[in-house]
C-alpha cells in the first residue's frame, strides 16, 4: 500500500475539450481552471475533472453493444430534484438516453461528448 494516496484529478477524454468543460461547469456549478495546459472544472471540495482533447475520439454507445466503442467512465451525480436536473441538463446539451433503468430513483443521461452520467435522487 502506498501510503496518503489520494484523488488527484479525473482526466475525460473527447473531440472538444473546451465545449465539455462549459457543459460540466454549467451543469455542476464548478469553477473553471486550468491544469496540465488542459482546461478543466473543480468543485469546492477540490475534485477536478480535466478534459483532453483526442483527435480520434469516438462516442461510446450506451447501452453497450457488441464490438461498438464501451463507456470508459460513468458518473453519478446525486440532485435534490432528478425531473428539474434532467431538463437543465439537456439545456445545456445533454440527451437523455431512450433506455431507462431507474425508475423514479436516476437518469440516464449523455453528456455532450457521449459519456454516460446519471443525475440520481438524494436518498
Amino acid at each position: 500500500m502506498i501510503q496518503d494516496v489520494c484523488l488527484g484529478d479525473i482526466i475525460i477524454d473527447c473531440g472538444d475539450n473546451n465545449n465539455l468543460r462549459e457543459f460540466y461547469a454549467e451543469l455542476l456549478g464548478w469553477e473553471r481552471c486550468e491544469m496540465y495546459g488542459m482546461p478543466g472544472v473543480r468543485s469546492r471540495d477540490g475534485v477536478v475533472f480535466l478534459f483532453i482533447q483526442e483527435d480520434d475520439y469516438v462516442p461510446p454507445i450506451w447501452p453497450e453493444q457488441v464490438s461498438k466503442q464501451q463507456k470508459q467512465m460513468h458518473f453519478d451525480f446525486t440532485v435534490p430534484d432528478v425531473f428539474a436536473s434532467v431538463q437543465h441538463a439537456e439545456e445545456l446539451g445533454a440527451i437523455k438516453t431512450q433506455e431507462q433503468f431507474g425508475g423514479d430513483h436516476f437518469t440516464t443521461m449523455l453528456d455532450p461528448a457521449g459519456h454516460p452520467f446519471c443525475l440520481c435522487a438524494k436518498a
